[in-house]
């Protein structure tokens, strides 16, 4: 029987209606809950203590009653206080947005790899959230060498979580090595890396197995991809690259995954092209784009070439599909499901990745000498000159070369 549970959220601005049903979906698409109503309450921030406020806290507590309900689903992430207040003063159980996502998390993660990552995330999530109740529990025993015999084990769970986290940061940094190594083979021998991102169940899986071949595909349920892949694609033009899937992103994703999946992160960070992945047939288009991007700024730094995916445009009417396109950044329209524009977007994957030559001016420092030789193996060199600061350098080339110098020297370049 599936748990029945209860939604909460604040209405703080215009989404929480998208939100909610968002949550909704999250807490269904776990298999374990059922759903049986909704609370919100207009506030300009969460209550400090209990989230809401007294009167709602009451009116909730009847309705748990009047509905049975077993688990309270908060929209934001409480803090273990307030997770703890409202557990007690309804006296039944609580969590959050954060906490069903790392649930979901831990379900989808089938690679040693992703299984890793998601359980430091879910352990850096439950430490602050390993508490007593009552004065006797945190008293610790005396003894030489030895806590003693007075050691409670929460205490113990409390050590066991913090040595299972700096092993498993210590694994994280072995694949972060690993996959180091293998992007730096994949440089020397120039082959191109493009990544798939974009917000959950946007239809990546469906982009990759459009073009890449791969089996898989559409799957409705959120997070349905966690673990990284990369298939090889050869381009009708010529020339080839590696595509990438990674896992979706969401509202209000947590830190804890982001930091905890930094290692399947690179994938983004290192490659020449992203293509990012927009459902068009979901409201909300302009919210889930920004979620993508605020995503990928707490990642840190991305790749110089960048292009917008419209998927799922077999779902919308020629007059949708006009209108969108005005109101939308530039982008190429497709459906992975019925192959419409697909041929086009691979034209422009070609075009970016392989296209006319670009000319520009870059100061390369004395210490990068791999990025010198890199620009005189696989570029024209028209002008050198060597300042105090570099030698300034004037090429002509792809922008696949041009866009990894530029792209490891943090953006500066003057384009000519």
């Amino acid at each position: 029987m599936p748990i029945k549970c209860l939604l909460v959220g604040l209405i703080n601005n215009d989404n929480l209606d998208d939100e909610l049903r968002e949550l909704k979906a999250l807490v269904e698409s776990s298999g374990q809950y059922e759903v049986v109503g909704c609370v919100t309450q207009r506030r300009a921030q969460a209550e400090p203590r209990f989230y809401l406020g007294k009167g709602k806290l009451d009116d909730l507590r009847d309705l748990i009653t009047q509905l049975q309900a077993e688990l309270i689903v908060c929209d934001d992430e409480l803090t273990p206080a307030q997770q703890r207040s409202i557990a007690r003063v309804l006296e039944t159980s609580v969590t959050d947005r954060t906490g069903v996502i790392l649930d979901i998390f831990a379900q989808r993660a089938h690679t040693a790899e992703g299984k890793i990552q998601v359980e430091l995330a879910r352990l850096k999530y439950l430490l602050p959230r390993l508490v007593g109740k009552g004065a006797d529990l945190s008293r610790l025993g005396g003894g030489i060498g030895t806590r003693g015999p007075g050691e409670t084990k929460l205490e113990t769970d409390r050590r066991k979580v913090r040595q299972r986290i700096r092993d498993l940061e210590k694994e994280i940094k072995l694949i972060t090595r690993r996959r180091e190594l293998t992007r730096r083979r994949r440089e020397n021998m120039m082959v191109p890396m493009v990544s798939l991102v974009g917000y959950t169940n946007a239809g990546k899986s469906s982009i990759m197995s459009a073009i890449a071949g791969s089996e898989g595909g559409a799957d409705d349920r959120l997070f349905a991809t966690l673990d990284t892949t990369g298939r090889r694609v050869d381009l009708p033009g010529g020339g080839h690259f590696v595509l990438s899937d990674t896992v979706g992103f969401i509202s209000k994703l947590p830190h804890q995954l982001v930091a905890s999946f930094q290692a399947t992160l690179m994938e983004v960070k290192e490659a020449d092209l992203l293509l990012h992945v927009v459902d068009v047939s979901t409201p909300g288009i302009e919210e889930r784009i920004s979620t993508v991007e605020n995503v990928l700024k707490e990642i840190g730094s991305r790749p110089h070439l960048e292009l917008k995916v419209y998927n799922k445009v077999d779902l919308l009417s020629p007059e949708e599909i006009d209108n969108l396109r005005l109101g939308l950044p530039e982008g190429q329209m497709v459906s992975a499901v019925t192959g419409r524009g697909m041929q086009e977007l691979l034209e422009l994957i070609q075009q970016l990745l392989f296209g006319e030559a670009t000319e520009i001016t870059v100061t390369v420092p004395y210490n990068r000498g791999d990025l010198i030789n890199l620009l005189y193996d696989k570029s024209q060199i028209i002008l050198r000159e060597d300042l105090p600061s570099g030698v300034l350098l004037q090429v002509r080339g792809t922008r696949l070369v041009l866009g990894r110098v530029i792209q490891a020297l943090g953006g500066e370049r003057k384009d000519e």
